[in-house]
C-alpha cells in the first residue's frame, strides 16, 4: 500500500472531542493490531482473537480518562483513515507528576513500515514537553518482538527489565522491557 499524502496527526484531550467515529476506528485499529499478534493487548481481553465487543469497552474506558492535563490521545491518519494512535498520561502521584507514560502504541498493519509509529513518538515527545510541562516519559514493551530497538531508533533507552514478567502462553514467557525518554 502507497500513502498518498504525509499522515496528519491530531490530539484529544476530553472524552466529548472524541466522535463515535473515531471510537469505532480506534476500536478497528486495536482488533486488527492484536489479531495480527501485536503486543497491545489489554488485561480485559480475552485470549485472542478479540472481537469489537471484547476491545469497545476497553476503548470507551481509555476515552473516558482524557483530560487536558492528565491524559491525552494522539491519532495518526493517512489516505483518510486511521493509521494509527497512542495514549500519554501524566502520572497521577505527586512524587512522579513531572513524569508521563506512553501506552497503546499501535500502527494499524496495513500502514507499518510507513514511518506512522515513529511520527507518533516523535509527536508524543513534543506534546509531553511543550503542552504537559513533562521531564521524562516511560513506556513497558514486550520483549522477543524487536520493539526495543524501534524505540531506540526515535530516541528512548532501554533502563531495564522484568524478566518473564509477561506470560503469553504456557512455555512462553517474555520480558517486559522498561523505557525511558528524557524531555
Amino acid at each position: 500500500m502507497t500513502v498518498q499524502r504525509s499522515p496528519r496527526f491530531a490530539q484529544f484531550t476530553r472524552p466529548d472531542d472524541v466522535t463515535p467515529k473515531l471510537r469505532e476506528e480506534l476500536t478497528d485499529c486495536w482488533e486488527d493490531v492484536a489479531n495480527a499478534g501485536g503486543a497491545v493487548l489489554a488485561a480485559e481481553f480475552p485470549p485472542l482473537p478479540v472481537s469489537t465487543r471484547d476491545v469497545a469497552p476497553v476503548v470507551d474506558g481509555l476515552v473516558g480518562t482524557l483530560h487536558p492535563g492528565r491524559g491525552r490521545l494522539l491519532v495518526a491518519t493517512a489516505d483518510g483513515s486511521l493509521a494509527g494512535w497512542l495514549i500519554l498520561r501524566r502520572e497521577p502521584h505527586p512524587l512522579g507528576a513531572h513524569c508521563g507514560t506512553v501506552n497503546h502504541v499501535q500502527t494499524r498493519p496495513r500502514f507499518r513500515g510507513l514511518g506512522i509509529g515513529a511520527g507518533l513518538m516523535h509527536r508524543v515527545r513534543d506534546i509531553a514537553r511543550d503542552e504537559m510541562g513533562l521531564e521524562r516519559l516511560q513506556l513497558s514493551t514486550r520483549g522477543g518482538l524487536g520493539l526495543e530497538d524501534f524505540y531506540r531508533k526515535v530516541g528512548w533507552e532501554e533502563v531495564g527489565r522484568w524478566p518473564g514478567a509477561l506470560r503469553i502462553a504456557p512455555g512462553d514467557d517474555r520480558d517486559a522491557v522498561l523505557m525511558s525518554l528524557a524531555l
